[in-house]
């Protein structure tokens, strides 16, 4: 893990994050998959396009009737536990990463289908 300031540097405090509401443009990371401009920013900064990538493929086995997804990622001791419910509290799925170095101890993202693409942001940008 990073240190607060460290993460302060990188842009990743929770005070930081907590500040980035709406977003200007998105970005396309596959056919129905986009990225909102701050979670563009998570993927860069904490170097994490794996998950943005992970996230996207849980998403396709995922029926848009729920248009709404909440994935919570919790990293211990180098080992990453994503998992992904719906908005009553019903898991989807859930998968272990044997290895990451994503510099922050936990981070929880929204995923809500706008009819065309699952829409990846985060909790403030809702």
């Amino acid at each position: 893990m990073k240190t607060h300031r460290e993460l302060q540097q990188l842009g990743l405090d929770s005070f930081t994050m907590a500040q980035f509401t709406g977003t200007v443009a998105y970005y396309r990371i596959s056919r129905r998959h986009l990225l909102t401009d701050r979670t563009k920013h998570l993927a860069e900064k904490g170097e994490c396009f794996w998950m943005m990538d992970a996230i996207a493929s849980h998403l396709c086995e995922i029926s848009t009737e729920d248009w709404f997804v909440l994935v919570r990622v919790k990293v211990t001791e180098g080992r990453a536990m994503m998992v992904y419910r719906d908005g009553n509290d019903h898991e989807h799925a859930r998968q272990e990463i044997p290895y990451t170095d994503f510099p922050l101890d936990s981070v929880t993202l929204y995923a809500c289908w706008d009819q065309e693409h699952w829409v990846i942001m985060l909790p403030s940008e809702y």
